[in-house]
């Protein structure tokens, strides 16, 4: 196959699959997945060089970090701490719309945002409802405040996962370079939701009553499980900092993570409940997530083959002139712009080898440290620009509309997209400040 065909071949791969990816007629996982046959079958990539293309790394920090959470979820801990975070407030609408939404945000610095805001949406509707409120602010609040906690570390949001994997940034270089930025978004955010929503919520005396005399407590079901998740959770966490000291991949930390609290978690259960209780735990892995990856590093190593990443790279180095400035700016609003458009993940996927091909025209790899920080913050923060922005935007959408809560996309985008604007505009000038 000459290389204009497989150039051709992989383009209209790729084309076709974002295609019904955005369309959402097709589960993205399918679609992912046919897009990755299609390069193989196409002789775009042998099936070796397509296994080699997916990038395991990304795929194991998942799946552990998922367990962990799966195993912790059954202890009842992300309930208790939204009940409780209300209660610290005393109930008082504006607190709870300001602590709910630091709650989302700091869960999913640690946390993958789609299950934050999964558990903690549920738990939003009763206070709500105690309250006799709207729950629509609280649910966007914590919307924006998920995607942003996010930003803030390697673990919080896929786009980071697969930035840090692919780069070798560690836990630690988030923490010291995403997180402060992230700390003033969400500080803003909080803000901004206060004075459009915050000032006019009010709720009657015996309705904050009524959410005070909430037991937090009964919302722990299982000690033994909690001590045990709380335990992992921050073994792990300091497993990631300390991990490139003794040069241990992310994914090694959390798929250990990961096994231990489920031996810790059986150990209380006969020898022949093992067997279903890994089971379960096992169930609750988003699988449908891991094979849309799968299929689509395939896809984008078949792109990369065929020298169009390449190609992207030469052309954005010449537009901005070699400059880093300017390429940390382009990338920075391009990526908020377009993974407010398009789905965050499959973005990034396709523009880490672009800023990879980057590195002869701007100066070498080190000279790309801040546009890479600017891909992570463009996709994490743009992802909060529309309702099909994030995951997490799509699954609260969902929560809300069973419910009988309009949560349309225009709706939510006329206030999210211009609150995702001024985020970046803050990016921008924290890059700039900080970088360049």
């Amino acid at each position: 196959m000459t290389a204009s065909v497989v150039a051709i071949a992989a383009s209209a791969i790729l084309i076709v699959t974002y295609a019904l990816i955005v369309s959402e007629r097709v589960n993205r996982a399918v679609a992912a997945l046919l897009g990755g046959s299609l390069v193989i079958l196409s002789g775009v990539l042998s099936q070796q060089q397509a296994i080699a293309a997916i990038d395991f790394n990304t795929l194991g920090l998942l799946v552990g970090m998922m367990i962990i959470v799966a195993i912790t979820r059954k202890s009842g801990l992300f309930g208790y701490c939204a009940i409780k975070s209300a209660q610290l407030v005393k109930a008082s609408p504006a607190g709870i719309l300001a602590a709910m939404a630091l709650v989302a945000g700091v869960v999913s610095a640690g946390l993958d945002n789609v299950t934050t805001v999964l558990l903690i949406a549920p738990v939003t509707f009763i206070i709500c409802k105690e309250l006799r409120v709207p729950v629509y602010p609280f649910l966007f609040a914590e919307v924006l405040a998920s995607n942003i906690g996010g930003a803030a570390t390697l673990v919080g949001d896929p786009p980071n996962i697969m930035i840090g994997s692919a780069t070798d940034l560690t836990f630690n270089d988030f923490l010291w370079n995403a997180a402060p930025v992230a700390v003033v978004i969400m500080a803003m955010q909080i803000l901004i939701c206060h004075l459009i929503w915050g000032i006019k919520l009010r709720a009657a005396p015996e309705d904050r009553s009524r959410v005070m005399e909430l037991n937090a407590g009964s919302a722990i079901t299982d000690s033994y499980l909690l001590a045990c998740s709380l335990w992992v959770i921050g073994a792990t966490f300091v497993a990631f900092m300390a991990a490139e000291e003794f040069h241990i991949q992310t994914a090694t930390v959390a798929m250990s993570g990961a096994a231990v609290l489920m031996l810790l978690d059986n150990l209380r259960h006969p020898v022949h409940l093992h067997g279903e209780n890994v089971s379960k735990a096992l169930t609750e892995v988003e699988w449908v997530t891991l094979f849309f990856f799968i299929g689509l590093f395939i896809v984008v190593g078949g792109v990369e083959r065929a020298g169009l990443l390449e190609e992207g790279a030469r052309r954005l180095a010449q537009a901005t002139h070699g400059n880093v400035a300017a390429t940390t700016g382009v990338v920075l609003w391009s990526s908020a712009v377009l993974s407010a458009i398009l789905d965050n993940i499959p973005f990034v996927a396709t523009m880490i080898p672009v800023v990879k091909g980057l590195a002869p025209a701007l100066g070498g790899a080190e000279a790309l440290r801040p546009v890479w920080w600017a891909l992570s913050l463009g996709a994490c923060l743009g992802g909060n620009g529309t309702l099909v922005g994030a995951s997490a935007n799509l699954a609260v959408a969902g929560i809300a509309e069973r419910n009988g809560v309009p949560f349309s996309f225009v709706k939510f985008s006329l206030l999210a997209f211009p609150m995702m604007l001024a985020s970046i505009a803050v990016a921008h000038l924290y890059l700039w400040w900080r970088f360049l």
